[in-house]
């Protein structure tokens, strides 16, 4: 049984590309990996707002007080940078969401310098939408 990846796991991956090209297919593969959403949760109500692809998000409450995130988009990098966030978010207590410093966290994978600026604003959206979800939960 192989340990599952883990946001640290990435970086260090990350860090061994040398391309950018690298991390992109990294990044699409990654997002294939999501849990599949149902389609009945893709509603107005769990869209992302600020994101130029379409993307949701829902948040379901488990045991212990966490939260388990289902997300998916239309667009593969975005399906990738989906899968980045549930790396940070998924499966700890709203009090451990809020405080997590996402933009530190990402900026030290580099994404902000290869993402068009509307990417850029999109994964800032999604990264509210989640600490927003967990402050509805808490």
């Amino acid at each position: 049984m192989t340990k599952p990846l883990s946001f640290d796991d990435l970086q260090a991956d990350f860090e061994l590309f040398d391309d950018w090209e690298d991390k992109y297919r990294t990044l699409i593969e990654l997002g294939r990996t999501l849990e599949p959403m149902p389609d009945a949760l893709k509603t107005d109500a769990t869209k992302v707002r600020g994101c130029s692809s379409q993307v949701w998000f829902f948040a379901e409450p488990r045991e212990g007080g966490t939260l388990h995130f289902l997300g998916d988009s239309d667009a593969h990098i975005v399906r990738g940078l989906i899968a980045v966030l549930f790396l940070l978010f998924q499966d700890k207590t709203p009090a451990e969401i809020q405080a997590i410093d996402a933009r530190a966290k990402l900026g030290d994978l580099g994404l902000s310098g290869h993402l068009s600026p509307t990417r850029t604003n999109g994964l800032h959206s999604m990264v509210a939408k989640i600490q927003s979800l967990a402050q509805d939960a808490a």
